[in-house]
């Protein structure tokens, strides 16, 4: 099974999405894809994509993540939890202590829905902190220094021991994100 985890106010139906999604579709037509539109609440986002994940091992499949921007950090969570390999673009490493700002109403523009962050979210999210890497072989984390969201300095001090691929300029998106993709899913199934 492959995870595709997306951002705070994101969707499967970003750009990243879909081009993930077709290309699995095209060159892994065999492969078990799941991509979840996250509810808008942590806990509930954590208890959705760690029921996928139970299934999956109750059902004895290999598990796969890609993680982008705070899906990363539930990637890297689920990743040290359960097993399995992820792959994380521009990943968030403390966005709880990002929330502050978020505070109030927000607007997801790809599925249109209303909702409050409230205090209590940032100590949900930091629940799912991962502050040491105990399996580094089990991450590609792909950054670039462009990203205008995120410090990508922090992401290579946590995941120096893992596989980096550090592009200068680019942003928060990841620009070219499509032309990794051969080498992410290389790093995901081990050449399968």
């Amino acid at each position: 099974m492959l995870l595709y985890i997306h951002g705070f106010n994101s969707s499967p139906l970003s750009e990243k999405g879909i081009v993930t999604a077709r290309f699995i579709a095209e060159h892994y037509p065999q492969l078990r894809f799941l991509q979840p539109q996250l509810p808008s609440s942590p806990k509930e986002a954590m208890a959705l994509l760690s029921g996928l994940v139970e299934s999956a091992l109750s059902d004895g499949e290999e598990l796969t993540f890609i993680g982008s921007s705070l899906g990363g950090y539930f990637a890297s969570y689920l990743t040290e939890k359960y097993g399995g390999r992820a792959a994380l673009i521009n990943p968030a490493v403390t966005p709880f202590e990002l929330f502050d700002e978020f505070i109030g109403p927000q607007h997801n523009p790809y599925t249109d829905e209303h909702y409050q962050v409230i205090p209590e979210h940032k100590c949900d999210v930091a629940e799912f902190n991962t502050q040491v890497i105990f399996n580094p072989d089990r991450f590609f984390v792909l950054l670039q220094s462009g990203d205008e969201v995120l410090d990508y300095r922090q992401a290579v001090q946590k995941y120096h021991c893992c596989k980096l691929l550090v592009e200068a300029g680019g942003d928060h998106s990841f620009i070219g994100y499509e032309k990794q993709l051969h080498s992410i899913c290389q790093f995901l199934f081990l050449d399968k």
